[in-house]
């Protein structure tokens, strides 16, 4: 800081900004910048020496020291006009800062001073990566306004224009608001009204001489009846033909009163298969319709071999709406979510808890409302823990300079060529993935990609959905790459049919080769004539990342006190000089598209000065740390003496690291915790499974079942695989694949096993695999990884939008999973492999 004389001029290599506060009017409205205040009386013109020609005053955007800081922020808040950094001239002395970010601004004296917009009425949302015409427009626009006196009317018809725009988007808002709030206001009225009337289970011992038999009060309200068992049961049916013990549960409805005279109509029968081992428990449900209002009796008999006895729990609960009402609106719910999220109406973390209100609203409407315990267990803890472990590790890694080191040696690996590098981060992430989990393999990836396509000057958002891509089709072609996969192969009915770990991988390996043979190709052709490069230059691309880093931190200091009030004013200021700075540095660059380095080796060393290892020690440890996480990744795969899961591993692993790298300060490390990519997968898990209890899932499969009979006997086989692959790829992009697929298992396996079908059951469970993993690249939410990726991608600056990863992963999707289902057409129907 220092004082300048009259007339005098900034040193070489930095300017001077100088600051005054001074009064002046208001602006005129929203959208409007605060107009120069006319000649004072006695005042000065112009000073020859400014290379600003403009006689305005200027306001201080720094508070003088014998002014208190508060007092200073109040007056600035209700009284100061838009701040401008850059002017004429003043007579007082006052505070001027030499600083390198505004160097070379007074360089060229014809150059005008575009206008500053104020902190509050420039939106949170924008995104500063809009093209340098738009910028250039901007500063010409508002050059042009002060240059010629006879656009005075332009300007003020542009300004009036400007100003109708800002209305219709706070009306917009408004109404946005307005609405969201009512929606979440009915939300929590209905889901207030109806009392969590829990399930009351009772003891019972069944036998081939004994049953149970109960009478049910007939109720007006009800239309559904659903009935619960629990106890030695398996969720299919036999593994083996031939007889089976089992449970049947006969529903009879009787007449109302007053009716004519007949005997009781058994209206539905329900077999339950009892699992041979005696020890094990599961819960089994089934809804049954009872649209009358007669009375209803539930009949329990057991039909086994011996004549021992069989425990069981059974409950039973009245439902208001029928199955179709119920699937009618979990459907309207999760369209309405999605609107939500395509659009951008909200975040999509938001649009989740908003969608999962809405389903538990229901579930408490339709009699079924769970307590909040019972929620809480529909949250898979799990990947949170998976989530949270890795993301402590990577940001960790992040303090040791690993990821600017991997984006130079990659930049070398390619020779400066960037589609080759593309191919092979593509297929690196696929290889991995299909060992460790999709998800792990995104946390650690997706630092790397976007250090690399920073030294490269390319736009990370397109090569970062190219790999999340590539790693949901390489998570598929194993047993452990993927959820569903895991699911189909532990399932013990599964593997007595020949589903096993090695058939299942060997079977899916070689599909998923073509997979990937058609997918490269593809991949290029959608992006043929997208340019990877930035359009600016690397310096303008720099700068306006850290225009919305700066907004980003600004935005997240919370104004509680009036220290964080004072950096937040600082760090809005900071943005608004680098905002002055964009906008010289486009006027004097001409636009121009950056070209392959042709000159790669010349650079190299460069590059290896800038982009290096900082913390070797804090390297090795975190190597150490990382190697054993991902040694008992396998082990838990592979060896049934781990007990212990891979949320467990991962926390294990961050806590390891933690005392290993001595970290005091641990706020740090949580901030680069992707919180809002842990609260939407917790939220999303509610959602889904609210929307399984609404029959969307089952009624999704029971459709699928009735299309697969209604094919002829000798075209059943293929028609089955299709459909399979095509039902589950479209549901799998639309809803999350673990439930779904956990649904999917017992629908198929009794289709299967039905006599009047005789469908081998193998050939739908890969089915089932290709199309829950494949269809996970139709939308952002149809895979775990697409969402932690866009979520790291967001908290470095570079994220996408739900519409530009439909663009290039639904093609991909259709083409994937066309090829997966001509690979199982050829396999189980032309050779018969079964």
């Amino acid at each position: 800081m220092h004082l300048e004389k009259e007339g005098g001029r900034p040193p070489s290599g930095a300017l001077e900004v100088e600051l005054r506060q001074t009064s002046a009017p208001r602006p005129a409205g929203p959208g409007l910048t605060a107009s120069a205040p006319g000649p004072q009386p006695g005042g000065r013109g112009p000073d020859a020496a400014s290379p600003y020609p403009s006689g305005a005053a200027l306001q201080s955007c720094w508070a003088p020291s014998d002014q208190d800081l508060g007092a200073f922020l109040t007056e600035r808040r209700s009284h100061a006009p838009l701040p401008r950094l850059f002017g004429s001239r003043c007579q007082d002395p006052c505070v001027t800062e030499s600083t390198p970010l505004l160097r070379n601004s007074s360089q060229d004296g014809g150059v005008r001073s575009p206008r500053v917009y104020h902190p509050e009425l420039i939106p949170a949302e924008e995104v500063w990566d809009a093209s340098s015409a738009e910028w250039e427009g901007r500063s010409l626009a508002a050059g042009s306004s002060r240059w010629a006196s006879s656009d005075k009317g332009d300007l003020l018809e542009g300004a009036h224009a400007r100003l109708r725009l800002s209305k219709l988007r706070r009306c917009a808002r408004w109404l946005k608001v307005a609405g969201l709030f009512a929606f979440v206001v009915m939300c929590s009225v209905s889901f207030s009204l109806y009392p969590d009337q829990g399930k009351f289970w009772q003891l019972l011992a069944v036998s081939p001489q004994e049953s149970y038999s109960v009478n049910l009060s007939s109720r007006a309200d009800s239309t559904l009846l659903q009935v619960d068992l629990a106890g030695a049961l398996v969720a299919s049916g036999p593994s083996r033909p031939g007889r089976e013990d089992h449970v049947v549960v006969e529903v009879t409805q009787t007449d109302a009163p007053g009716s004519r005279r007949r005997p009781p109509q058994v209206t539905h029968n329900w077999t339950v298969f009892l699992s041979p081992r005696r020890s094990e428990r599961l819960v089994v449900s089934r809804t049954f319709e009872v649209p009358s209002r007669g009375g209803v009796s539930i009949s329990i008999r057991a039909e086994l071999q011996g004549t021992q006895v069989v425990p069981l729990l059974v409950a039973h609960q009245h439902l208001r709406a029928s199955v179709e009402a119920q699937v009618t609106v979990a459907a309207v719910i999760l369209a309405g979510v999605y609107v939500l999220i395509i659009f951008e109406i909200v975040h999509r973390t938001l649009a989740a808890m908003l969608g999962s209100l809405a389903a538990l609203a229901v579930l408490a409407v339709t009699s079924d409302r769970p307590s909040l315990v019972r929620v809480v267990e529909w949250i898979d803890f799990e990947t949170l823990a998976l989530l949270f472990g890795m993301m402590i590790l990577v940001a960790v890694f992040s303090e040791t300079g690993f990821f600017d080191y991997c984006a130079v040696k990659a930049y070398r690996l390619s020779r400066g060529r960037v589609w080759p590098m593309i191919f092979m981060l593509c297929l690196i992430a696929a290889v991995l993935s299909a060992f460790l989990d999709n998800v792990t393999t995104m946390l650690l990836f997706t630092p790397v990609t976007i250090r690399l396509c920073e030294v490269l000057n390319l736009d990370p958002r397109q090569v970062l959905i190219a790999e999340v891509i590539f790693t949901n089709i390489g998570g598929a072609a194993t047993a452990i790459g993927d959820p569903p996969n895991v699911i189909i192969v532990s399932n013990q009915e599964l593997r007595k049919t020949g589903v096993d770990f090695a058939g299942f991988t060997a079977h899916m390996f070689v599909g998923i080769c073509f997979v990937l043979l058609f997918s490269f190709p593809l991949l290029r052709l959608l992006l043929w004539k997208k340019k990877l490069y930035n359009k600016e230059p690397s310096e303008i691309v720099e700068l306006k990342h850290e225009i919305h880093v700066w907004r980003l931190t600004a935005q997240r200091i919370s104004p509680a006190s009036r220290e964080e009030t004072a950096v937040r004013s600082l760090l809005l200021r900071k943005v608004l000089a680098l905002e002055q700075l964009l906008a010289r540095r486009l006027h004097s660059f001409r636009r121009q598209i950056s070209q392959e380095d042709k000159n790669w080796e010349n650079n190299i060393q460069e590059l290896q000065k800038k982009h290096r290892v900082s913390d070797r020690i804090l390297l090795a440890k975190c190597l150490a740390v990382l190697g054993v996480v991902i040694l008992m990744f396998f082990l838990n795969s592979f060896v049934p003496g781990v007990h212990l899961d891979l949320g467990w591993i991962a926390i294990l692993g961050a806590i390891w690291l933690l005392i290993l790298a001595d970290i005091h300060d641990f706020e740090i490390i949580l901030h680069r915790v992707e919180w809002a990519t842990l609260l939407f997968f917790a939220a999303l898990f509610v959602l889904m499974e609210a929307l399984a209890h609404l029959h969307l899932v089952e009624y999704v499969g029971e459709q699928t079942t009735w299309l697969i009979k209604m094919v002829p006997e000798d075209r059943r086989l293929a028609a089955a695989i299709a459909l399979v692959v095509w039902v589950s790829a479209l549901a799998s992009s639309l809803m999350d694949n673990i439930p779904f697929t956990a649904t999917m298992i017992p629908v198929l396996l009794n289709l299967s096993r039905d006599p009047e079908v005789s469908l081998p059951t193998p050939p739908l469970m890969y089915a089932l695999a290709f199309g829950t993993c494949l269809g996970g690249n139709g939308t952002l939410m149809g895979a775990s990884a697409n969402v932690v990726c866009a979520g790291i991608a967001e908290q470095h600056g570079y994220g996408f939008s739900f519409m530009e990863f439909f663009r290039l992963g639904f093609p991909v999707m259709l083409v994937s999973c066309t090829v997966g289902m001509c690979y199982l057409l050829l396999v189980h129907v032309v050779m018969g492999w079964s």
